[in-house]
């Protein structure tokens, strides 16, 4: 039985210096400024970055990639070509699913660039997990979503406007790597909390209380899926 929808709120990633990557993030791929100097919007997404002096790239790993989506995928893959960002796959048309390419920050997140009209800005994250099927269900068991089908294509969940996809494959977990975990958000932690440990989650962190700051959390918490994906569960202020 599906839980209750939880509302998909950050992808974490790993960099030596979280300001200069924040700024990176707005001159290089547009991003809006965040809350905070360690942190970016793509519309309601924030992209947080933490201090990991060497990052292993993301590409192969339980998180292997999020994706941005564009009106134009080849005007803007040309335009950040000639910004210096580094251009992993040119674009190139997915039967059913339209243009897409691939860049990578400097740090070693892989990031797709899809081109979606009905959702431009943040679009999904894409996992690697030994049997896709199990995971939808692990995670709609306790995160809730929508299971749909992109496009009439390809198989996801979707929390929000936001898509998660998986791809099948043997991947080491995602802690350490440039995309380090991913967040969703809570109206009340404690009681989410309960809920999910009576589904047999294990809580590698228990709920405790954030930085007595604005942009930061009123409590938050970390858990692993069973493929390794290291997830923050959070309770903002508003």
């Amino acid at each position: 039985m599906a839980a209750a929808t939880l509302t998909f709120d950050q992808v974490h990633l790993g960099v030596p210096d979280p300001e200069a990557a924040a700024r990176w993030y707005v001159q290089a791929l547009g991003a809006a400024p965040g809350e905070h100097v360690d942190r970016v919007w793509f519309d309601a997404v924030r992209v947080i970055f933490l201090k990991n002096q060497s990052p292993v790239p993301s590409e192969g790993a339980a998180i292997d990639h999020f994706a941005l989506s564009y009106a134009d995928v080849a005007a803007q893959t040309s335009a950040f070509e000639r910004a210096g960002v580094r251009v992993r796959t040119p674009p190139s048309d997915l039967p059913g699913l339209g243009t897409h390419a691939v860049i990578e920050d400097p740090w070693g997140s892989k990031i797709q660039l899809v081109q979606d009209p009905e959702r431009l800005g943040f679009h999904h994250i894409h996992l690697r997990v030994p049997d896709p099927e199990s995971a939808r269900r692990w995670y709609l068991e306790r995160f809730g979503g929508t299971r749909a089908r992109h496009k009439g294509t390809l198989d996801g969940l979707r929390y929000g406007d936001v898509w998660m996809f998986l791809d099948a494959g043997a991947a080491p977990p995602s802690r350490g790597h440039a995309i380090d975990h991913v967040g969703w958000r809570m109206p009340d932690l404690l009681a989410s909390a309960a809920e999910l440990k009576a589904k047999g989650v294990t809580f590698t962190s228990e709920p405790y209380a954030g930085p007595q700051a604005p942009h930061a959390p009123v409590l938050m918490s970390f858990i692993e899926d069973p493929w390794g994906v290291k997830i923050e569960l959070l309770q903002r202020r508003s």
